[in-house]
């Protein structure tokens, strides 16, 4: 497997779909929409070689409402039926592979199809990439583990058999299997701390005390205290009075830590063009209590809708700070795009798709290289990935990606695998000691000054060397045919 004209070819023989309902601890307000649980799905995939050997790999991820799809007619269940249904036309096209072809050539394959097909039945490009995304990377676990090897080592061997080729063709002079050999992964990551728009600041937001109780940290004050975290993700809501009163309480926290710190904006798509973010901007700058955390901010992310993301150049706001796509990164070559109207960067998200982060970070090192500089960029962001498998192949990646710091929310809204069998629990604390520890009779994520330690995610398989308890989920349900808002 040193290159990728030898990368293995398979065959996908079984796809099992499982899920398991997650609570959180408390409210997470992002965008349109208040998020209090969800769905997980798992996906367990059995593939074979054409040596006769068989391998059996897994992958989870959040059914997240209202961010995939943003239309309010639509309600958090038919969001996840969306959801199920992109995973099921992928399961479909994977399982009726008329021949082995190597796991990107799966992917590379069915890639159109996938996104006409989900268009056909009233999916957009982000939600019918779902379904590949989850699938992907158990075909990749699969793969690695037959093989006793971690994901880093595979990417770097170019295992998958990853090419440009019509995907990508943009890369097409670009030698993108010398680019993925020369990824190296760091042993620890700093995590970005979110800050929700309804989580409380201080304690002068709970007055009636802490809501939880659970022994985690509630207030932005209490996380950075227990945490030491230095980097954060600020989301800020279209209204610009409110948006710099609350910033201006986040300050008020952040500015007592000693040394520096480090903070993004999400705007969520809360904003119909750049001028709105560039009057949130000029209020911030007329704002003293701000001039710290202004200097902090590295890159806006997603402000504008993502129906008008490309109407016009954003030159503007990006000379004030580099501006990533998010939700506006909906096929292959979005960044492509993007980047023609002035956007800098580019998220990495394991429920958008790792080939897709992959092929995006290899355009960072081809433009970058062009522009003699490092204009270009990718971030890495969270979609309330869940202790287990999905947090630890979302780390892997952007890890592999080398990136410094990467956004955690999950840790913060969910209590760790409180909700899982006690032998689940203890089986990944084992496997993963680094990444976990035991606190208050639940195994949680573990974050010490601020980092996640990751050296034991370089293990055989992708990132991930327990196994979760498929007893302890029910089956997805069928989704519909099709999924549309009521009349």
């Amino acid at each position: 497997m040193a290159s990728v004209t030898d990368a293995p070819v398979l065959t996908v023989r079984d796809v099992a779909l499982f899920e398991r309902d997650v609570r959180l601890r408390m409210p997470f307000r992002f965008g349109v929409v208040t998020m209090t649980g969800a769905p997980q799905l798992f996906a367990r995939v059995r593939i074979a070689l054409p040596d006769g050997r068989e391998g059996t790999g897994v992958a989870a991820e959040m059914l997240g409402a209202k961010w995939f799809d943003k239309n309010l007619a639509l309600t958090h269940e038919q969001n996840y039926e969306q959801l199920r249904l992109a995973v099921a036309l992928a399961r479909d096209a994977y399982l009726g592979a008329r021949r082995p072809t190597t796991a990107f050539g799966l992917f590379a394959g069915n890639y159109a199809a996938q996104i006409e097909e989900g268009a056909r039945r009233g999916l957009n490009s982000l939600v019918a990439s779902y379904g590949p995304a989850l699938l992907d990377r158990a075909i990749l676990d699969a793969l690695c583990r037959i093989h006793g090897i971690s994901f880093y080592e595979a990417v770097r061997r170019n295992a998958p058999g990853i090419v440009a080729d019509d995907l990508a063709p943009d890369l097409g002079n670009f030698n993108v299997p010398a680019f993925l050999s020369g990824l190296q992964a760091a042993q620890s990551i700093y995590a970005r701390h979110t800050v929700g728009l309804v989580d409380a600041i201080t304690a002068a937001d709970q007055p009636d005390g802490p809501q939880v109780r659970d022994g985690l940290p509630e207030t932005l004050e209490q996380v950075v205290a227990f945490y030491g975290c230095r980097y954060f993700k600020l989301k800020v809501g279209g209204d610009v009075a409110a948006d710099v009163e609350r910033l201006s309480r986040i300050a008020s926290v952040l500015d007592r830590i000693g040394g520096p710190y480090f903070a993004s904006l999400d705007g969520n798509e809360q904003y119909a063009d750049a001028d709105g973010l560039l009057a949130l901007w000029d209020a911030m700058e007329r704002t003293p209590a701000l001039a710290r955390l202004m200097r902090s901010i590295l890159f806006i992310e997603q402000p504008i809708a993502r129906a008008h993301a490309f109407d016009k150049d954003i030159g503007r706001l990006s000379a004030k700070r580099p501006v990533i796509i998010d939700e506006s990164d909906g096929d292959l070559d979005a960044y492509v795009r993007a980047r023609a109207k002035g956007y800098r960067g580019v998220s990495s998200k394991t429920c958008k798709g790792f080939y897709k982060s992959l092929l995006n970070a290899a355009r960072c090192a081809q433009w970058n290289r062009a522009s003699g500089g490092a204009r270009y960029f990718m971030s890495a962001e969270d979609l309330t990935t869940q202790a287990g498998v999905s947090v630890q192949q979302d780390l892997a990646l952007v890890n592999l990606l080398g990136l410094t710091h990467v956004e955690r929310n999950g840790h913060h809204y969910v209590n760790g695998l409180a909700a899982v069998p006690v032998a689940e629990q203890s089986a990944f604390l084992a496997a993963h000691p680094d990444l976990y520890r035991w606190q208050d009779g639940v195994v949680r994520l573990r974050i010490d000054d601020g980092r996640l330690a990751l050296g034991s995610l370089a293990c055989a398989g992708f990132a991930v060397a327990a196994v979760p308890d498929w007893n302890a989920m029910r089956p997805m349900p069928a989704p519909p045919e099709r999924v549309q808002a009521a009349e």
